[in-house]
């Protein structure tokens, strides 16, 4: 029986679809975002235009905007496979984080054969379709949109650094721990391109802005904790969805669990 799944977490650039066990046949069609499509089981026949193709496990893939293509089963068996569809203008400003550009740059294969690139769409794809946190899944969609766009668009002017606002960063990502935030929400309030904000960050600090404001809310955390504030509160206050949440994210920084750590300042 087929089985689907889609994006829970609002992405407004991002869809995110797994389609398991699916034998459905689709007609030449096309989409307005540049789309990604990853086999988990099976094989299909790929055709994009005149450009025909077997896609299966360790490929991908890709597909320029108003393109017409088709993806169906070979041999009229069931398949399960992933798609990813983004936005022309998201995927615009991550290239000109990069290159200089005015349009979008298309893709110049419709099959991308490269397995650590493959597996990390798919690794990418669970994330997406699970819970956590919005910053997370906005940067680790960047880092594989990144990694593809390097490998399959031609060549463009290298983008020249502007000035560096990592300090003006790691303050708005150490304020309200408690709420939810993403990459482009901050590039907005700093007036910068997020895709730039985020490769400067990742360059002068060694981590995303994501594990630096993961950080930030378990030295939160630790503070509260240490004044004797009940756990669930310390959770909500610190960011965290739920109690177990907190107390992975709390012991795989500091070791120990939030109790065990309170336990030590309450005389």
């Amino acid at each position: 029986m087929s089985d689907e799944h889609f994006l829970k977490q609002t992405l407004p650039f991002a869809e995110c679809r797994y389609s398991k066990n699916s034998g459905r046949q689709y007609k030449p069609h096309m989409h307005k975002t540049f789309s990604i499509g990853a086999i988990d089981q099976g094989e299909v026949i790929y055709q994009v235009e005149e450009q025909r193709a077997r896609l299966k496990q360790g490929s991908l893939a890709l597909i320029n905007p108003e393109t017409i293509h088709s993806c169906n089963p070979a041999n009229f068996c069931q398949r399960s496979y992933y798609m990813l569809f983004l936005d022309v203008e998201w995927c615009l400003q991550l290239q000109q984080s990069v290159w200089q550009l005015e349009t979008f740059s298309p893709a110049n294969t419709i099959l991308l054969e490269d397995h650590s690139v493959y597996q990390q769409f798919v690794n990418t794809m669970d994330s997406l379709l699970d819970d956590g946190d919005l910053l997370e899944k906005e940067q680790i969609l960047v880092d594989i949109a990144g990694k593809i766009f390097l490998q399959a668009c031609k060549p463009a002017t290298l983008q020249s650094e502007p000035s560096s606002q990592v300090e003006q960063l790691k303050q708005e990502l150490s304020m309200n721990l408690d709420g939810d935030t993403s990459m482009r929400q901050l590039a907005l309030k700093l007036q910068a391109n997020p895709f730039t904000l985020l490769r400067q960050f990742k360059a002068a600090t060694g981590i995303t802005p994501h594990v630096y404001r993961m950080n930030c809310r378990i030295e939160f955390a630790r503070k509260l904790l240490q004044k004797g504030d009940d756990l669930s509160q310390v959770a909500l206050a610190c960011g965290f969805f739920d109690q177990s949440h907190f107390h992975r994210h709390f012991k795989a920084i500091t070791t120990v669990t939030p109790k065990e750590y309170q336990v030590n300042f309450i005389q």
